[in-house]
């Protein structure tokens, strides 16, 4: 977990209240109030990450030292781009080492040492595009996206191993070999074909939950390397 700052350190901190404004529904409270106790938010901003998620990537990459200088790295569903922050500074893209592309539908500001791709990933002219912007194969493709949350828990399940589905199929087309495939997805039963499935393209497939991921949530990462081909 990130220290915390100030004069403060090692005394417990205070947690922020949000009180409900009639335009503000229950949730949204409950969203903004936890944002604002989240030691990994305000760690985020005080070293310039777009994102909390930021320091997911870190944790995973500190264990399994997934990203080394001169790697080129995909990155699905990279806004706000978080996790391409942390890759442009791990593979050196920005001293011109290695390479990273950023892939979304929405734009988002350029980050430094980044190439962002705005289109669906999922066109069937993505992979070509991004092959090329990447100036070759990828080493790395990793996804943090998530379909926004419906409250029900079978539905958010099946959508987010869907869309963990369509970034390894994307992957299979871009990755070179022995490359790593990196993605969230939720505890829930339903993912065992998929497991099936990165197991007969990749050499080791293992689940990893990081510090960052909030306690409460069910996402996980399912993280493959040593990829040998679509199984």
């Amino acid at each position: 977990m990130p220290k915390s700052q100030g004069g403060a350190r090692g005394q417990r901190q205070l947690s922020v209240r949000v009180k409900t404004a009639k335009k503000r529904s229950v949730s949204s409270k409950l969203w903004l109030e936890r944002q604002l106790n989240d030691p990994y938010v305000a760690e985020a901003k005080r070293q310039g990450y777009r994102s909390r998620a930021a320091f997911k990537l870190i944790e995973i990459d500190d264990k399994y030292w997934l990203l080394k200088p001169g790697m080129r790295v995909v990155d699905l569903g990279a806004a706000p781009g978080g996790w391409s922050q942390v890759a442009a500074n791990k593979v050196e893209a920005a001293e011109g080492s290695g390479r990273v592309v950023a892939v979304d539908i929405n734009a988002f500001e350029p980050l430094p040492g980044v190439a962002s791709v705005i289109m669906d990933f999922l066109d069937r002219n993505a992979p070509a595009a991004i092959i090329d912007a990447l100036g070759g194969e990828a080493d790395l493709v990793m996804s943090d996206m998530a379909a926004p949350a419906t409250g029900h828990a079978k539905t958010d399940h099946l959508k987010i191993m869907a869309l963990c589905e369509a970034a390894l199929d994307f992957a299979f087309e871009v990755l070179k070999p022995g490359g790593a495939f990196l993605a969230k997805v939720f505890q829930g039963g339903t993912e065992h074909e998929l497991l099936a499935q990165m197991k007969r393209s990749f050499k080791a497939v293992r689940h990893v939950k990081p510090k960052a991921s909030r306690p409460e949530s069910a996402e996980l990462y399912v993280l493959a390397t040593g990829f040998r081909g679509r199984g």
